[in-house]
This record gives C-alpha cells, sequence and structure tokens, in this order.
C-alpha cells in the first residue's frame, strides 16, 4: 500500500484527480477524518472536507502505484 497527502483546492484539480484515477489499475482511497472515498468517484470526492489535504491510499503492483503517484505528483501536499 502506498500512502501520501494530496491537497485539491479546485473542481478542476479533482477533475484531473478523477481522471487519474480512473486510467489507474489499482485501487485507490481517499480519506478525510473518518470518510474513505473510492478516488475513482467524482461525487464522493466533493463528499470530503477538501479545505485540508486529504489521505491516499493505492492498493496494487508497485509499478502502477508510482505511475499513479507520478500522474498526480502536482497535488502532493
Amino acid at each position: 500500500m502506498a500512502d501520501f497527502s494530496v491537497s485539491l483546492t479546485s473542481v478542476d484539480q479533482v477533475k484531473q484527480f478523477v481522471d487519474a484515477a480512473c486510467r489507474c489499475s489499482c485501487e485507490v482511497d481517499v480519506s478525510s477524518g473518518r470518510y474513505v472515498v473510492n478516488a475513482k468517484s467524482i461525487m464522493g470526492l466533493f463528499s470530503l472536507d477538501l479545505s485540508q489535504p486529504v489521505g491516499v491510499s493505492v492498493r496494487g503492483a508497485p509499478e502502477d502505484k508510482e505511475a499513479f503517484r507520478t500522474r498526480v505528483a502536482e497535488f502532493l501536499a
């Protein structure tokens, strides 16, 4: 599992993040407080408090996890 934090401060950033998650064959979860949502769900992400950085958990093959992290590198907190 790969864990890191991202900061998504605009609607466009959320859309780009969801698009990157959808292209990933791994399972990607985003957590804020006690809530955990599927990163491939734009509605799920908008249900979280995005005013603070959120946690990202990626489960899958190491090369897929690294490729996803590279795609979302601009959002790393």
